[in-house]
């Protein structure tokens, strides 16, 4: 069936409340108004306001609760409207979700999701624009996902359900609704802690994942270079092996990603492409992102993030190395 992301996760949603009675889900607004994207439009009729539960403005709240609940034997899925809000909820994340499993020696786990829309490209203001996904891949025992696509949205959902540890679930925001794809209407998973391999070329390796995937897939094709195109999926655990074997095996890298370029995902991937590859290399690691700034007011976005001109001209400078 064809689908868009925001379909993908709404079927993985009703599927995993289907499974799963001890699946509860809360957040601002996901009730009656089916969340601020609608992703979880239509699940209080089939579920009821008892396990889709409409919470008050406070982000610290529905993590803080998710992880009693999660504790107490229940299995949360909390939605934040916007990555910039996580932030008052980002004491609980680390401090204690984070934490529990090694706090406990395992007596305890945390089987929770917490979803949020990030990234920019949607002339959205500051807050809503957030790509954070480096701060929390930063934090042992926190799970990161970023899908980039439909189908593995869903299939990472689904697997972050089966999963006793918490899980952090970023979801772009440009590609709610960017395009449809061929998505299973029953439950799969796609594993999490493996990148997919896009599409394979001998040349060059591009390292990318969420909203930039599309968007590199467009340029390689324009350019014709014979390139490895990763999508990364989940930013923790990091695939290390398939980059690895992929920038050893093409010779020059490029990683490509919406967020900051100072100390982020980017910064970590060629640094340990660096450390394990150095002497396959023909060429340094280019690195694309945006720039170490405050997210900008719309005028100035598409001067922020990166764009087919900067990830060509990224191209351009590691193939001529």
């Amino acid at each position: 069936m064809q689908m868009n992301m925001v379909s993908a996760l709404n079927s993985a949603l009703e599927l995993i409340m289907k499974e799963n009675a001890d699946a509860i889900m809360l957040g601002e607004d996901i009730g009656k108004d089916g969340g601020v994207f609608r992703v979880t439009d239509g699940l209080l009729d089939k579920f009821g306001a008892g396990r889709v539960v409409d919470t008050p403005l406070a982000e610290s709240m529905i993590v803080g609760a998710s992880i009693g609940m999660a504790l107490s034997g229940l299995r949360p899925i909390a939605e934040i409207q916007f990555a910039g809000f996580m932030l008052d909820g980002f004491e609980q994340m680390i401090n204690h979700a984070a934490r529990y499993r090694s706090r406990s020696r395992s007596r305890f786990t945390l089987p929770m999701i917490v979803r949020t829309p990030v990234s920019g490209g949607v002339r959205t203001l500051e807050h809503h624009s957030d790509s954070p996904e480096a701060m929390y891949a930063h934090i042992g025992g926190l799970i990161v996902v970023e899908p980039s696509n439909p189908y593995d949205a869903k299939g990472l959902l689904i697997r972050a359900a089966h999963m006793d540890d918490p899980v952090l679930f970023l979801e772009p925001t440009k590609l709610y609704r960017l395009f449809k794809q061929e998505v299973p209407e029953e439950s799969y998973e796609v594993p999490i802690g493996k990148a997919n391999v896009v599409q394979e070329g001998d040349k060059l390796s591009i390292i990318t994942y969420g909203t930039m995937v599309p968007l590199v897939k467009e340029v390689v094709a324009s350019k014709g270079v014979a390139a490895d195109i990763i999508d990364l999926r989940t930013i923790n655990p990091f695939d290390e092996k398939t980059v690895i074997e992929s920038a050893k095996r093409t010779g020059r890298v490029v990683i490509v990603h919406e967020a900051s370029l100072s100390f982020g995902v980017g910064a970590e991937i060629a640094a340990r492409i660096a450390e394990k590859a150095i002497f396959e290399l023909n060429a340094p690691i280019v690195r694309v992102g945006s720039h170490s700034l405050p997210y900008p007011f719309p005028g100035y976005e598409a001067y922020h993030i990166p764009n087919a001109i900067k990830i060509g001209k990224a191209i351009d400078r590691v193939m001529q190395g």
